[in-house]
């Protein structure tokens, strides 16, 4: 082994010495190179070798597994979150839909009545978990519908559903005022299992759905994590002890809870002591009723079996490692310690960060160079990322997006601002020379806020043509469904329209270094192709097909219609329960024979505040109800023409 050392010493000895010839004296090896360091450190403590080789390992695999540890109690947090906002918005969808039903049967005579009273079996029998449902219609009714098969199995007298309505009448106006509120009603039911009470609005009223979340029971229940659901008062709704929730409770005095308050963030990792003990604890906030998922987990727990390991070797090692003390301080601090920072900083590279690295490079020798070389490519990384989809770029460096084309079931959006040439021609007669750069600024200001609301929803930025914005969602990730996607998509265009509202307030026409900026949208949902196109010099991933050309020529009717976001039939049967929607004319898209049915979108569907019909939109925005007999059908090189619904 020795004699192997030697060789490799006198390799490294040599690259070194031919290295200082070569460089600058900026770039020079130093004659303490880590090949001699090493060298020197091996034949020092040749007889320890292998315990110390030990201990790093130890040291190594610990550090990872507090990495691996943080990364996945964060995921299991953010997994149950999601899973809880899918139930929660499921039951509640369910919920509003046999309500809908239910109130139109209500309304027409006996067999009508004899139809709901069916309807009433049949929601109970595919919903199961659900306790009662009560909601409140003012001047209409005040409905209380119990699922007796549910309380007769847990030996619950039913009556006592009508009583927790009637004590929580105050709730029940609150959710009518729009507010979502969950509440613990196990401990007044006393009940063997949870049982949530979900209040929220319903058409200018309230209703609420009392039910058992035991599909969510399980997901909390597993593994070595402790996770809970609480909701804004700090009342416990779910727990791995249920006792906790059987007995009502409350942890809002908690000082973990009360960081969390504080927190703006919505979903974070960290790490929190607690009566003396280390807990990792990751938490997210809900949007629904001001409900935090928490997640949390022992350190020791954690560390557990490496810990027992670590004492073992110390036992064997610790006098070697009295003698070694010195030796070992300085290997680490010339070696080991750059190079695990450099190995944190790698990895942070790889999740896309590349602002986060900061390094400090010290010494002359392999390391320092490499963690100079290491700090200039994450500044040139950061420059490029700039210039291209990071999130793209980051899948495709993972393997995640491969070359090639595939399909994909995807909603397409385009926007564009209305009169940007004439706002340029203003920007150039009044500025000049300084035209060029105050128009960028305005765009860049404008598509920072553009990009920020594609991005919470999950979409993916294209390209920027000029003023115009391209993106999609259902291609490089998905929420879920090509439905939840198309809901998504509309949901940014939404957020747009009031970024813009909001950016606009204190703008005015007359503005010439910051004029307001009104904006078209178009989207359509089809198959495309998505994949990474170009050459082997640059390429760039997008989509192309056919419902991407239609979602272009939709976003170029917003002009001519009066209207600021248009979507298309199929865009709209994917989210015509969750949005206010009004009708436009039909319209003939070159290439296709039959009319294409496009809708203007008003609102969210069950929200009282903004605006509930076109109108209302036109007149928020400023924009003037347009003559559809005026309209030029042969405009825009004859790509559509206004016609009558078919």
């Amino acid at each position: 082994m020795l004699y192997f050392v030697t060789i490799f010493g006198k390799i490294l000895y040599s690259e070194a010495m031919n290295a200082q010839k070569k460089r600058r004296a900026a770039d020079k090896v130093s004659l303490f190179s880590i090949g001699f360091k090493l060298i020197g450190s091996i034949i020092l403590i040749v007889g320890i070798c292998l315990f110390v080789m030990i201990t790093i390992v130890s040291k190594l695999v610990k550090n990872d597994l507090r990495i691996e540890s943080e990364t996945n109690i964060l995921e299991v947090n953010e997994r149950l979150a999601t899973e809880v906002e899918y139930t929660l918005g499921i039951t509640r969808s369910e919920s509003m839909i046999f309500m809908q039903a239910l109130i139109g049967m209500e309304a027409g005579g006996t067999a009508a009545r004899s139809t709901a009273q069916d309807i009433t079996e049949l929601y109970f029998e595919q919903n199961p978990q659900v306790a009662a449902l009560f909601f409140v219609l003012p001047g209409k009714m005040d409905n209380l519908l119990v699922n007796e098969h549910f309380f007769q199995m847990r030996d619950i007298e039913p009556s006592q559903a009508e009583s927790y309505r009637e004590n929580n009448r105050k709730t029940l106006n609150r959710a009518a005022w729009g507010e979502t509120v969950l509440l613990n009603a196990a401990p007044l039911f006393l009940s063997s299992t949870p049982l949530v009470a979900f209040f929220f609005p319903y058409h200018n009223g309230a209703a609420a759905v009392l039910f058992s979340p035991s599909n969510l029971e399980a997901s909390f229940n597993y593994g070595i994590n402790q996770s809970c659901l609480i909701n804004d008062t700090g009342d416990i709704l779910i727990h791995a002890d249920y006792e906790q929730v059987r007995t009502g409770t409350n942890i809002a005095e908690d000082a973990f809870i009360q960081l969390i308050r504080e927190d703006q963030e919505q979903s974070k990792q960290t790490e929190y002591i607690e009566n003396g003990k280390k807990f990792f604890k990751a938490f997210t906030k809900l949007n629904l009723g001001g409900c935090t998922v928490i997640t949390s987990i022992e350190e020791d727990i954690v560390f557990e079996q490496i810990n027992a390991t670590s004492r073992r070797y110390r036992y064997l090692t610790g006098a070697v490692l009295c003698i070694s003390m010195l030796f070992i301080w300085f290997f680490a601090k010339s070696i080991s310690v750059p190079l695990k920072t450099l190995t944190v900083m790698a990895r942070i590279i790889e999740g896309g960060n590349f602002e986060k690295v900061k390094l400090n490079p010290k010494g002359r020798d392999e390391i320092g160079l490499l963690t100079a070389s290491f700090q200039r490519m994450c500044r040139a990384l950061g420059i490029f990322g700039r210039f291209t989809n990071r999130q793209i770029a980051i899948k495709a460096m993972r393997s995640e997006i491969k070359p090639g084309g595939l399909p994909k079931h995807a909603t397409v959006f385009f926007s564009d601002i209305r009169n940007f040439t004439a706002e340029s021609e203003r920007f150039t007669k009044t500025f000049g020379d300084e035209a060029s750069d105050r128009i960028v600024r305005w765009l860049n200001d404008y598509l920072t806020r553009m990009i920020e609301c594609v991005e919470k929803t999950g979409g993916v930025v294209d390209k920027f043509i000029g003023d115009a914005v391209m993106a999609h969602w259902g291609t490089a990730y998905t929420s879920g469904s090509p439905q939840e996607d198309a809901f998504n998509c509309v949901k940014a265009a939404l957020m747009m329209r009031q970024a813009l509202y909001e950016m606009n307030k204190n703008r005015t026409g007359n503005d010439s270094d910051n004029p307001p900026i009104r904006i078209g949208c178009g989207i359509n949902t089809g198959v495309v192709t998505a994949g990474q196109i170009g050459s082997d010099i640059r390429m760039e991933y997008t989509v192309i097909g056919d419902p991407v050309n239609l979602a272009s020529r939709i976003e170029a009717l917003n002009k001519p219609l009066g209207t600021d976001i248009l979507i298309t039939e199929d865009t709209w049967n994917m989210v015509k329960r969750y949005f206010l929607t009004e009708e436009m004319p039909a319209v003939t898209v070159k290439g296709k024979e039959e009319p294409v049915r496009i809708f203007a979108v008003v609102n969210f569907a069950g929200i009282n505040q903004g605006p509930q019909t076109l109108t209302d939109v036109r007149r928020l925005l400023g924009i003037k109800a347009p003559d559809i007999t005026k309209i030029d059908v042969n405009a825009d090189e004859k790509k559509y023409k206004i016609g009558a619904a078919g």
